[in-house]
């Protein structure tokens, strides 16, 4: 999915901060299709444990990672 470009009037507050931010939440979905690719391929029940627990780890730092973005706009 291409980035969604938003015009704003004002500046970021701390652009670099939101470009580290942006870079982080495509990072930790990219890195999250890939736990979910692996998952398939597990049998084991803690190898889908920690692999879904690693996901969720990533999640809750998008979430921060969105908290801030929000902050910063």
């Amino acid at each position: 999915m291409p980035p969604i470009m938003v015009n704003r009037l004002l500046p970021s507050d701390d652009p670099v901060a939101e470009q580290v931010l942006e870079w982080t939440i495509q990072r930790d979905a990219h890195d999250i299709r890939q736990l979910m690719r692996w998952m398939e391929t597990k049998k084991s029940r803690k190898d889908r444990a920690i692999l879904l627990n690693r996901a969720l780890d990533l999640m809750d730092e998008i979430q921060h990672a969105m908290q801030r973005l929000d902050e910063l706009r």
